[in-house]
């Protein structure tokens, strides 16, 4: 079948045997869930025990697939990068209280902020924080055969695995050679009281951690044998150590320039298979570590090579960048460098385009909003806060007022924050489905601590930016949470649900709510355009 990376994880998990499935839609991972509740009816005819959800966020849904794998059920929970931050404060303990099913966790990293502008995070450095065993697929095979390696080793140790992909694995098309689902009819999970295992308290959870740290030894032992790591023979003085994109932009690298270079291709990012590499740099005089973002696998190799090769030399970060994608050319230039050949590196063909920002679609109800506040205020003497949602475009021309921007809900965290410290005017933004995923607490604080920003919630009934997937709040596939009962029982004073469409109500409720000395809520209400 020709499948997308994320379609092939996906796949993966169903030929696994996967029970349960949660996730909050984030890109470069939304895909992973949207197949899942497109397929979930027909699987449910052979699995009638099989469950679906997208969850309220990123940490409730890994809580969620923890407790199925608590009852012996094989659970899969995807998130972007962002979500592995949110998701941390459950992820740690679970992987000292482990599992007694199976707990697959796939986390997309977007490389080069090409859909997620806050930072360009690698979300790797959970591997060490956590003790979490990773996999690092390259293209769609290897991530349907890695997600179902992944149920195994969970399984296997009962412990959490991670998946981390990245957008170019995440997104690209190919072949993939497939085998039948494991979709036999499911029973009830049972679970089993066991607080000497599941109840992480002092001093038993010291004794938990020791037990970690064994379960990862014997890990390694498995992660030395296992074929997601594997040696390509070559010949001469260099070799390639590498994994995730950067492997098939080696291969194809070798094919461009005529190279017969000895590679160690890593499947698993940790625990490393130690043996494996030091095999590969005992006999090498110089080896190239082709990794993107931070030097992770580099900083390793140092450590290993000087007890199996001392004068190895180690290339790395000293020729390629830590920020941003690596690119074929890139590769070229390092190993031209370390091989000193003359190899030009190919240029891009660029095509003449006219510079286009990316702005809210034409029929979006965030114009409205937007025409309201700048007849409403001077956006001069205004701050305005960002958050994240289609909303995050208010910053770009042409309408260019949006004043910060951080994470998911905290719009409202930093807006208590600024008001508390200043008497300027402030308009802070949050969207829907970002209200239930983050903003509820952030609400509680500004209104128990007594702060006055005008909070407007663009309610457009679904999750848009990321594929318009339900949350709590939209009309299907249920009767929604409405948020201005949410709002009310903050004990929020101030509140009205508006139509943006009614432009005269929009325009009097701003002048009226934004020189009030309590915390003000306008829910400003009308579905995106592209809501069925």
């Amino acid at each position: 079948m020709v499948l997308l990376g994320n379609e092939a994880i996906a796949r993966g998990a169903l030929e696994a045997g996967v029970d349960f499935v949660s996730t909050y839609p984030g890109t470069p991972a939304s895909e992973i869930g949207d197949t899942f509740f497109k397929i979930k009816n027909q699987i449910l005819k052979f699995k009638k025990d099989f469950h679906f959800e997208y969850s309220t966020n990123e940490k409730v849904a890994l809580e969620a697939a923890l407790g199925a794998s608590f009852c012996g059920k094989k659970s899969l929970v995807a998130m972007k990068h962002f979500g592995l931050n949110v998701c941390s404060d459950a992820l740690i303990p679970a992987l000292y209280t482990g599992v007694r099913g199976a707990l697959v966790l796939v986390v997309a990293d977007d490389v080069s902020c090409f859909s997620s502008a806050q930072s360009e995070q690698n979300s790797r450095a959970f591997s060490y924080l956590a003790h979490l065993p990773t996999l690092e697929p390259s293209d769609p095979q290897e991530g349907k055969d890695f997600t179902k390696l992944a149920f195994e080793i969970s399984q296997k140790f009962k412990i959490p695995v991670m998946i981390r992909t990245t957008t170019r694995v995440s997104h690209q098309r190919s072949l993939v050679q497939t085998s039948a689902f494991k979709l036999q009819s499911s029973k009830k999970g049972i679970f089993i009281k066991d607080p000497h295992r599941l109840v992480t308290m002092p001093p038993r959870v010291l004794e938990m951690k020791r037990e970690l740290l064994s379960k990862i030894e014997k890990i390694k032992k498995f992660v030395d044998k296992s074929k997601a790591n594997r040696l390509e023979p070559g010949s001469g003085f260099l070799g390639v150590i590498t994994s995730g994109i950067c492997y098939l932009y080696l291969k194809e690298i070798q094919t461009e320039l005529n190279l017969n270079l000895p590679i160690l291709k890593l499947g698993f990012f940790y625990p490393r298979p130690e043996k494996k590499i030091k095999n590969f740099i005992k006999n090498l005089k110089k080896v190239l570590v082709a990794e993107e973002l931070e030097p992770y696998l580099e900083r390793e190799i140092k450590i290993l090579a000087k007890e199996s090769n001392p004068n190895l030399q180690i290339f790395g970060k000293n020729l390629l960048s830590q920020v941003g994608e690596l690119k074929p050319q890139d590769l070229i230039l390092a190993l031209s460098k370390v091989l000193q050949i003359s190899a030009i590196a190919p240029k891009c063909r660029t095509l003449k385009k006219k510079k286009r920002l990316p702005r809210l679609c034409p029929g979006c109800p965030y114009w409205l909003v937007f025409s309201a506040i700048k007849k409403a205020v001077d956006p001069k003497k205004v701050i305005f806060g960002g958050d994240i949602g289609c909303y995050m475009l208010f910053g770009l021309p042409p309408l260019k007022i949006q004043d910060f921007l951080s994470c998911m809900g905290s719009s409202v965290g930093i807006a208590h924050g600024i008001k508390k410290s200043t008497d300027q005017k402030l308009i802070t933004f949050i969207g829907d489905s970002t209200f239930f995923h983050a903003g509820i607490p952030a609400l509680i604080n500004t209104v128990f601590n007594q702060s006055n920003p005008l909070i407007i919630v663009l309610d457009n009934r679904t999750t848009a930016m990321t594929g318009h997937q339900p949350h709590p709040g939209a009309p299907i596939p249920a009767n929604g949470i409405k948020i201005e009962e949410i709002v009310k029982a903050c004990k929020v004073k101030n509140l009205k649900v508006i139509d943006p469409q009614n432009q005269k109500e929009m325009i009097l409720t701003i002048k009226e709510f934004i020189k009030k000395p309590e915390v003000s809520v306008i829910v400003a209400r009308h579905p995106c355009k592209f809501v069925k």
